[in-house]
């Protein structure tokens, strides 16, 4: 990758996004549904094939799969309903908006989902043609083509596994939140501006629609990784990534009223520094272990190697401690200066109750009792929706392990 030119390597690193995969992948497949449907169906332009595979296939397989049911459940539904409205009073004004409204109702009891509007589509374009049953019959042919093309498509060439750009957008927003931190440390020990503090309050807000951002691409990677034969261990792996970034929202959302403390402290002391110098140094270096533990735990929860792990939860753990060492100096003190600004202790108090929370969202002993809870409930909505799945396995695990117990 190094050795190759520039052009090259962007076009490479482009091939890997969702959005230019997902391209190459529906058109291939609208293609070949296409070249099908024209041997098998009547029609001499058999558009609803290649239209069916192009809304099926998915950027991920779980997605493919549960898009392709709802899909032609919506279409033979919608055919169905033109058929039947055809042989009873034809084309007129009243029948088109009989059969939108039955469609649309219908489409609610046969559980298609986001496709409610495709069935009434489908019947209004069966019910226009002058051949109902024939035609009828015909895109009816088209949309299984189409189906069974792009899950075929899906199934043989299986859609990449999307944990990359996701852990990316993690370490992206960890960048980020991580920068914020060290810009509000260096501010402290020197006067600010309301309009200076208001702007990095502005700043921890924005963070909210990063998290958005990044919370969909989650969403694609844990469906990517769902029914995918290339992953061994999906469900721990969509763990790992939900509750790593289920704890860094927790910590914007920290950074967020942080700031708000510090430009209300603003407001306070406008002709003087945010803290005195001793103390602004202690909350200088718990920002800055804080902006650290921030970027190693978003490497952390995206790292697969087990060996990389444990380097990243080792500099997870030395800049959570730390970061704790520095908040007790910085709290010492602050307990110190108390009697100088004792209105504004509050203040003080919330930072440091913000600081706390950080560092507990971060720990890695809560991250491991959120992981095996997480992971127990996963267990019980299994056993709970699946019984008789579960049954077997069980009794295989235990044939299994009777028969090594007995050659023991």
């Amino acid at each position: 990758m190094r050795d190759l030119p520039e052009p090259l390597t962007t076009l490479v690193r482009r091939g890997r996004e969702p959005a230019v995969a997902q391209t190459v992948r529906s058109t291939a497949a609208a293609v070949i549904s296409y070249v099908v449907a024209l041997s098998l169906s009547s029609e001499p332009a058999p558009l609803t094939a290649p239209l069916t595979a192009l809304l099926v296939v998915q950027v991920t397989l779980y997605s493919t799969l549960t898009t392709s049911i709802r899909r032609v459940n919506s279409v033979v539904a919608g055919v169905l309903i033109a058929i039947a409205f055809s042989w009873l009073v034809g084309l007129t004004w009243w029948s088109l908006g009989l059969i939108i409204l039955a469609s649309l109702v219908i489409g609610r009891f046969v559980r298609v989902g986001e496709f409610v509007p495709e069935v009434a589509i489908s019947a209004m374009l069966v019910l226009g043609v002058t051949r109902v049953a024939d035609t009828a019959w015909d895109r009816v042919l088209e949309t299984l083509i189409g189906a069974v093309v792009g899950l075929l498509f899906n199934v043989l060439f299986v859609p990449p596994v999307w944990v990359e750009p996701a852990g990316n957008a993690i370490q992206d927003l960890a960048r980020r939140m991580s920068t914020l931190m060290r810009h509000v440390g260096a501010e402290i020990g020197r006067p600010v501006a309301v309009a200076e503090a208001a702007a990095r309050l502005h700043e921890a807000r924005r963070l909210d629609h990063d998290i958005a951002e990044v919370d969909a691409s989650l969403r694609q990677a844990e469906d990517s990784l769902r029914l995918n034969p290339r992953v061994r261990e999906g469900l721990l792996s969509r763990i790992v990534l939900r509750t790593g970034l289920d704890a860094l929202e927790i910590s914007a959302v920290v950074v967020r009223v942080m700031c708000r403390s510090l430009t209300d402290l603003a407001r306070e002391r406008t002709d003087e520094p945010l803290f005195p110098e001793e103390v602004a140094d202690a909350l200088g270096e718990v920002f800055e272990h804080l902006a650290r533990a921030v970027r190693s735990f978003a490497v952390l929860i995206t790292t697969q190697v087990s060996a990389n792990a444990e380097a990243a939860e080792s500099r997870l753990v030395e800049d959570l401690a730390d970061g704790r060492r520095s908040r007790d100096r910085a709290a010492r003190l602050l307990l110190g200066k108390v009697r100088e600004h004792p209105r504004q202790w509050q203040l003080h108090g919330s930072l440091l109750a913000e600081i706390d929370r950080i560092l507990d969202e971060l720990d890695v002993e809560k991250r491991t009792e959120r992981l095996t809870d997480e992971l127990d409930r996963a267990a019980r909505e299994f056993r709970e929706r699946f019984p008789l799945f579960h049954r077997i396995r069980r009794r295989l695990i235990r044939s299994r392990f009777g028969s090594r117990s007995s050659q023991g």
